[in-house]
């Protein structure tokens, strides 16, 4: 275990992140009930549902706000405590969490007030109010401040500790916020010079073909943000948990690094039926979507090596006994492990999702969101589900309220996530549309009927798993009198840091490489979409077929 550093000035304000973002669960896994049991017909029709409304507030609250709150939270314990020194600065870390809370109130404003029906991807031409584009804006601004407040951390600690090896817990924080900037500026320059402008009647016209080529240079790497913390966990805390060390510290390294320069210049194949982009950019994204699967299988390879080792040193013998020697019975460990085997079915389904010919089978079904419920649905949130049963009770010294509950939460969500994503991705195949509430459709095909019951009932399960980890929260933060002296869990490694090549701590080379390939992808591809699409397309209100003039 490692050392307890973290001040409590610095515990409150982690527990603040994690306030907001529990707060943002419960409202997102709400509406995500009603999704699924409204597709299904089993919720009846009311006029106090809207159901676009719900969808896009599940979508913003759950992979947006749930996500970059406890990312924050849990990177910033990650870099105190492994590199052992104090956060850079208190203010910085509090202007940045004021930052993102004012961008979600205001988002969010315009979401409840039925102005903001645009889904989290909030494609142009439908519009939004002013207050959900300066939301974004100041959600991503704060995530920015609260970076850097990281990597200034570690900056100061490599001025005091020249020619050490970074930490692996700082190593993969710094590059999942290093990850974060370079992906945001895609998000930034779409909401700050097209669609903000466009919102507030400054233009009346804008570009959809160049918003959605801008969103989609953010929208995949945006995965590997939301992705990157879990491997953190996986990495450094796992193996702990499980009674073992990490097989390879350098074989980790290298994967954070491939992803970092691989996960943003590979967007088009989100742009696979988009008609302004040439074949010959998707085809080259195409191959670079395809690198990414490579740093996922070294991650598989790892892990897969350290959790046998930590089997066998509980006394596992032969091919499979070791894993049932494994702690399955303790919630932290459990639930980071049941995600990584949904991330494995997630892995398989993103290739579909990357191969040109088969991509445009599932484009805008809902197998979609079957397969984002794997990744961002499961390999990220049930980590972090798994980590808060450590994570609050160190920052409380209250102990966790149910350990029961806990291993009960975990369980459920992967057995309801694997119900749900087979049922929206079976549905996906035979043609069920996405983004669509097919309870109210009249064209609703018998043959997917199955399938949204499968799906009605996986999600069902998701929700009340979602109950049980907030009211254990809850009951922990606020209830719970039994003392805890909890500690964060740092593995170490059989093939250590000192084995990683030294190039592995060239910052600067990294980035060059990675803004290279950008360009590379990307400038040809803005200059086509430039040439051939134009700003010419009014603004629609999401409930209405009446075009803004």
């Amino acid at each position: 275990m490692g050392t307890l550093v973290i001040s409590e000035g610095e515990k409150r304000l982690i527990r603040w992140h994690l306030y907001v973002a529990y707060i943002a669960l419960a409202v997102g896994i709400f509406f995500g009930l009603l999704q699924v049991l409204s597709r299904a017909k089993l919720l009846p029709p009311t006029p106090l549902y809207d159901y676009y409304q719900g969808l896009t507030f599940h979508g913003v609250l759950n992979a947006l706000v749930w996500t970059t709150f406890n990312i924050v939270a849990l990177l910033a314990v990650a870099v105190r405590a492994s590199l052992g020194r104090p956060l850079y600065s208190p203010a910085l870390g509090w202007t940045g969490f004021g930052l993102m809370t004012v961008g979600v109130a205001a988002a969010g404003y315009a979401i409840l007030t039925r102005q903001a029906n645009v889904l989290y991807t909030f494609y142009p031409p439908l519009m939004a109010h002013p207050a959900f584009y300066l939301g974004a804006t100041l959600l991503i601004v704060g995530s920015w401040v609260s970076g850097a407040n990281l990597i200034l951390t570690y900056v100061a600690w490599r001025r005091e500790n020249p020619g050490q090896r970074t930490p692996l817990m700082t190593f993969g924080s710094i590059v999942v916020f290093v990850l974060w900037y370079i992906a945001t500026l895609g998000v930034a320059i779409e909401v700050l010079f097209l669609l903000l402008p466009w919102s507030l009647g400054l233009v009346k016209q804008t570009n959809p073909m160049l918003a959605r080529t801008l969103f989609w240079y953010f929208g995949h790497p945006l995965v590997y943000f939301w992705l990157l913390p879990a491997y953190v966990a996986w990495y450094t805390m796992v193996p702990r948990l499980a009674g073992g060390k990490l097989y390879s510290d350098p074989m980790a390294r290298l994967a954070f690094l491939m992803l970092l320069i691989f996960s943003t210049p590979i967007g088009l194949h989100h742009q696979y039926a988009d008609p302004a982009v040439g074949q010959e950019w998707k085809l080259l994204h195409a191959f670079g979507t395809f690198m990414v699967a490579i740093p996922s299988l070294l991650t598989a390879f790892n892990l897969m090596a350290s959790l046998e080792y930590a089997g066998r040193q509980r006394g596992g013998r032969g091919w499979v006994d070791w894993i049932f020697r494994l702690p399955w019975g303790e919630p932290a460990f459990a639930g980071a492990t049941l995600s990584m085997i949904a991330f494995i079915f997630g892995g398989i389904s993103g290739i579909v999702n990357a191969s040109y010919n088969v991509n445009l089978v599932v484009h805008n079904t809902s197998w979609v969101p079957g397969h984002l419920h794997l990744t961002v649905g499961t390999a990220v949130t049930l980590t972090f589900m798994a980590m808060a049963t450590w994570l609050v009770p160190y920052l409380t010294g209250r102990a966790l309220w149910s350990r029961k509950a806990a291993l009960a939460n975990v369980y459920l969500w992967f057995v309801g996530v694997m119900i749900f994503a087979v049922g929206m991705m079976r549905g996906g195949l035979e043609g069920e549309p996405r983004r669509t509430n097919l309870g109210f459709s009249p064209y609703l095909l018998p043959e997917w009927r199955p399938f949204l019951i499968m799906a009605a009932v996986g999600g069902t399960l998701m929700f009340i798993a979602g109950v049980l980890f907030l009211l254990n929260m809850a009951m922990t933060l606020w209830f719970s009198r039994q003392p805890a002296a909890v500690e964060v869990p740092i593995s170490e490694a059989l093939h250590t840091a000192a084995e990683a090549p030294l190039a592995f701590e060239r910052w600067r080379v990294w980035l060059a490489v990675a803004a290279v390939l950008i360009v590379i992808a990307y400038a040809p591809v803005i200059t086509q979409v430039l040439q051939v699409s134009s700003f010419s397309a009014y603004g629609y209100l999401p409930s209405s077929a009446v075009p803004i003039r």
